[in-house]
C-alpha cells in the first residue's frame, strides 16, 4: 500500500499528541496516511502494553488510517544501529511515502531523539538499492527514498520551521489523544493508577496551549510545529501564508 503521508513515532501515542492534526488536514484533501510506532511503550507506568495497543487501534480510527503497525522494538533500549534500522527501512519500503513525519530532533524523553535520528538515516539508507530487505510476502524489496522528512515538536520547545493550521481539526486531534485513555488525564480512570507526567490535567492545558501557541503565530486558533532538515522551497511567493 503505497502512502502519501507515513507518520513515526517511538512511542503509541508520539503521534497523536505531535502531528495528528496535520494527518487529519491530508486525509480531508484525498492523502493516504499511515503510522508505524516503534515500540509497544512497555514501559509506560499506566495501563499495559495490551491495552495501549488497543487504545492505538482506537486512535488511528479516529484519524482515518489507511495502515498502522508497530515495529515492536524494545521500549526505552532502541538503538539507532543496523538491527533497529532494517526493519524500519523494510517499513517505508512497504509504504513508499512522499513525507515521512518523526520524531523531534531532541526531547524530554530520550526515545524521541534517538527515533528522530534513526528515522533520518533509515530515510536515507532506505533509498540504497544495495540495502536488501524482504517485504512480508518474502519478496525482495525495491528502494525507495521519501522526498521529505520533517520532525514535529513534543515536550521541549523547539522553534518551528514552519506550521501547519489544523484548527479544523482539533476536535479530532482531540479525540485521538483522549483514545489513549490510560495514559492522559480521564475522569473515568482507576482511581488508584499512579499518577504520572502525562495523566495530569495540567498536561492536558499544556497541549492545548502549545497547540494554540503555534496557531497564534500564523494567525490561526491551532497549529502544530515541525522542523527540516533541508530548506522548503516553493514555486511561487503566494503560498507562503
Amino acid at each position: 500500500m503505497k502512502l502519501d503521508v507515513l507518520a513515526l513515532g517511538a512511542h503509541p501515542d508520539d503521534v497523536e499528541m505531535s502531528c495528528s492534526g496535520t494527518l487529519l488536514a491530508a486525509v480531508a484533501i484525498g492523502k493516504k496516511v499511515g503510522i508505524v510506532d516503534f515500540t509497544r511503550g512497555e514501559l509506560g507506568t499506566r495501563g499495559t502494553p495490551e491495552i495501549r495497543a488497543a487504545e492505538a487501534v482506537a486512535a488511528g480510527q479516529i484519524l482515518q488510517l489507511s495502515v498502522r503497525e508497530n515495529l515492536g522494538l524494545p521500549d526505552g533500549f532502541f538503538k539507532n544501529d543496523r538491527e533497529h534500522q532494517l526493519p524500519l527501512i523494510a517499513a517505508i519500503r512497504r509504504y513508499q511515502p512522499e513525507v515521512v513525519l518523526c520524531n523531534a530532533i531532541s526531547d524530554r524523553h530520550p526515545d524521541h531523539g534517538r527515533g528522530a535520528q534513526l528515522a533520518t538515516e533509515a530515510c536515507f539508507l532506505s533509498g540504497l538499492r544495495m540495502i536488501e530487505t524482504l517485504g512480508k510476502d518474502g519478496q525482495p524489496q525495491a528502494a525507495w527514498r521519501p522526498k521529505h522528512v520533517y520532525h514535529y515538536i513534543q515536550d521541549r520547545q523547539i522553534p518551528a520551521d514552519f506550521v501547519v493550521d489544523i484548527t479544523p481539526h482539533w476536535a479530532g486531534k482531540w479525540a485521538s489523544i483522549n483514545a489513549y485513555g490510560t495514559q492522559f488525564f480521564n475522569a473515568n480512570a482507576d482511581p488508584t493508577a499512579p499518577a504520572t507526567y502525562l495523566s495530569g490535567q495540567t498536561f492536558a492545558h499544556f497541549m492545548e496551549a502549545r497547540a494554540r501557541e503555534f496557531g497564534h503565530l500564523i494567525g490561526a486558533e491551532f497549529g502544530e510545529g515541525f522542523t527540516v532538515e533541508r530548506p522548503i522551497g516553493v514555486r511561487e511567493i503566494g503560498d507562503l501564508i
